[in-house]
């Protein structure tokens, strides 16, 4: 007899491929965690690439480019635990709620996503256990952990956004994103907007909301972390020496913003 779930039991990541996750500097002190929901553009060998051309993959539709060089490095600089999420927000969002249309994307901007059409429930279900579940677990547990050692936590969520969206131009350099706790947000607005040559967007190029984003309501929010979303334009991060200096004037900025912010 055919067995329904027989296809299900074969791992959607092989043994040898890269975790779905990866916790860096675990055992740094400080009070920051960076997390970055959109690190990577892995796709597990068995979903043949979602039907995509490997160009397609470099693209933002595929991960945050220059997000993950930031977050390491920022991370390194704040002396706190980096969280990466490494596989391709097109396999499913992770900053997305399982139960949002966009979770698993049909199409981004243009671009149709052949692997995603018709997809069971098993094989949805089979993408959130194997990748969105590990990352927001290895989330969950670090901020636990803390907790229980009563240590104080400030969120990073680290993400970066295209020069151009749709043929519309965007003029920020670094836009900071909050809902409804704009403490640590608002502080850290001033300090960028104190710096020269800056465009700043406040809460741009996006907005976070409940049904649009996951991690900052889930753990900033939900647990009463101060906290921040933070999107650097990639044109500034697409490289090594970018993303050294983006941390750097984060670094220098967080500590004072982060002081400002407590007492709000």
């Amino acid at each position: 007899m055919h067995d329904p779930q027989a296809v299900y039991r074969v791992a959607l990541l092989a043994a040898d491929e890269v975790p779905a996750v990866s916790l860096e500097g675990e055992a740094r002190c400080s009070q920051y965690v960076t997390i970055c929901d959109h690190a990577g553009n892995l796709i597990p060998r068995k979903l043949a690439m979602l039907g995509l051309q490997e160009a397609e993959l470099q693209r933002h539709i595929a991960w945050d480019i220059g997000a993950a060089g930031v977050s390491r490095n920022l991370a390194c600089a704040l002396d706190g635990p980096v969280i990466l999420q490494n596989y391709s927000r097109l396999v499913i969002d992770c900053n997305r709620p399982l139960s949002s249309g966009e979770s698993i994307a049909l199409r981004s901007e243009h671009t149709v996503i052949p692997g995603n059409r018709n997809l069971s429930w098993m094989a949805t279900r089979q993408r959130a256990e194997e990748i969105f579940s590990p990352y927001h677990s290895c989330i969950r547990a670090t901020l636990d952990a803390r907790l229980q050692r009563k240590q104080d936590t400030v969120l990073i969520s680290m993400h970066s956004f295209t020069p151009t969206y749709l043929g519309k131009r965007r003029p920020w350099h670094i836009g900071v994103l909050y809902n409804r706790d704009a403490r640590l947000a608002n502080a850290l607005i001033t300090a960028l907007r104190a710096e020269s040559g800056l465009t700043v967007g406040d809460n741009e190029p996006y907005e976070v909301g409940d049904d649009t984003d996951y991690s900052i309501p889930e753990y900033g929010e939900r647990r009463g972390l101060l906290h921040v979303g933070i999107e650097i334009r990639q044109d500034l991060v697409c490289n090594e020496a970018g993303q050294r200096q983006w941390a750097a004037r984060l670094e220098r900025l967080l500590s004072g913003c982060s002081s400002i912010a407590h007492t709000c």
